[in-house]
């Protein structure tokens, strides 16, 4: 057996799960292979199983009736994306699709590298890309596109933390990471109770302009355009709560991608240099690859976590089955999928002609990212303006505080 198999066996109960995160962390791509070839289906205590073949996590993200995303619904309630196959997902998840235009991506684009470079040249040649950059920009893409007009930035980045702090990273199995769970837990609730009253007087404002033909293109606008029209079953509170959402799911999870692709292409200078001469021509899509295969190796989101409702056979046809049984929470570790030699060609090869479509970063099946074609833009656009600066390099490694990036100090010549 692989070293790292007799590490975790031989450490107590306590400390298995906590010590397959460092590994997942640390000693990524060894740790992977050794599981996948080993025991690519890990039974942990507290019925928890770590799962790390690509053939295994799709086969659990595209099975939601077997899979449930269960442990979302203390965190987010009778949102969406904490049900599975109901009539308030299919219609609310069509619903924010039809609002959310395709047709606006290149001017979201568009106003997020003239967002990213105008915080850049402002700060003078040094920044903490979390604090200042990586959380603002989708802050103002919210305001500008989705109808937050006139919010306050940072109440709008708090409300998407504690949210998203919440929903992703304040689970039973995170007692490692996070240090007081119900501050946590207070927190969003008081940032819910925040963003509501103030979406309340947002769609007053909204449902006057509406009422007297002033013409406005934003999300909220939309949403309500659509309710008033009565074109469809949708109750006031259906608008605040799905408007909401797209404020919690834009700020965060774009802020973790952006940080964690420049941290990784920062730290390695050939391909780094080749990053930065895409980043410097005038067609973006010669660079965006590069994002999209450093968040591959260091994704936002490393793993998905469902609950089982079926038993179901994982690791089939290899010398390892394992049948996950009702109530089993399963990690889903596609961050050790997205190195399967089984699907990747040299998987172990930084490859920037693999597309974002190849890869776990947006998601997968039933609950993939609802704003996937807007995050596959504003992301690597990001980055892009970033790499553009002369002499651009980081100062230290990304610096996590509770399982999120909270800082990354950037310089350049100014």
């Amino acid at each position: 057996m692989g070293a790292y198999l007799d590490r975790i066996d031989a450490a107590p109960d306590a400390e298995k799960w906590p010590l397959v995160r460092q590994l997942m962390l640390k000693e990524r791509q060894p740790f992977f292979a050794e599981l996948r070839a080993e025991r690519p289906v890990l039974r942990l205590p507290d019925n928890m199983l770590f799962v790390t073949r690509h053939a295994d996590c799709t086969l659990a993200l595209q099975r939601w009736h077997d899979f449930g995303v269960d442990l979302y619904k203390p965190k987010q309630g009778d949102y969406f994306m904490a049900q599975d196959d109901t009539p308030d997902h299919w219609r609310d998840k069509s619903v924010m699709k039809a609002i959310l235009d395709f047709e606006d991506i290149p001017a979201i684009r568009a106003f997020v590298g003239q967002e990213a470079a105008r915080i850049l040249r402002d700060a003078k040649g040094a920044i903490d890309a979390p604090q200042a950059l990586t959380r603002m920009v989708p802050a103002r893409v919210v305001q500008e596109f989705f109808g937050f007009t006139g919010s306050d930035a940072g109440k709008l980045i708090q409300w998407s933390y504690w949210n998203q702090q919440d929903a992703f990273h304040n689970q039973p199995f995170d007692k490692d990471v996070i240090s007081d769970p119900e501050h946590v837990v207070s927190e969003r609730k008081m940032a819910g109770i925040r963003l509501a009253l103030y979406l309340g007087r947002v769609l007053l404002t909204r449902g006057v302009q509406l009422a007297l033909h002033r013409n406005r293109t934003d999300s909220v606008t939309r949403l309500l355009r659509l309710k008033c029209s009565g074109g469809l079953k949708w109750s006031l509170s259906k608008v605040l709560f799905n408007a909401g959402g797209l404020l919690i799911g834009t700020i965060e999870t774009t802020s973790n991608a952006v940080s964690n692709a420049l941290a990784e292409l920062l730290k390695r200078p050939d391909i780094l240099a080749k990053a930065v001469a895409a980043a410097a021509g005038d067609d973006a899509r010669d660079f965006d690859g590069y994002v999209f295969e450093a968040l591959r190796y260091s994704p936002a989101f490393p793993y998905f976590f469902r609950v089982c409702h079926t038993p179901t056979l994982l690791a089939g046809g290899t010398p390892h089955p394992v049948t996950v049984q009702p109530g089993e929470i399963v990690i889903l570790c596609t961050h050790s999928a997205m190195f399967d030699d089984a699907v990747y060609a040299d998987p172990l090869s930084f490859d920037p002609s693999r597309s974002i479509w190849q890869t776990f970063t947006l998601g997968y099946g039933h609950h993939e990212c609802l704003g996937r074609a807007i995050a596959a833009e504003m992301i690597p656009e990001m980055v892009r303006q970033v790499l553009r600066l002369p002499g651009v390099h980081a100062e230290g490694g990304l610096g996590y505080e509770q399982g999120v990036p909270e800082h990354l100090a950037l310089r350049w010549n100014a």
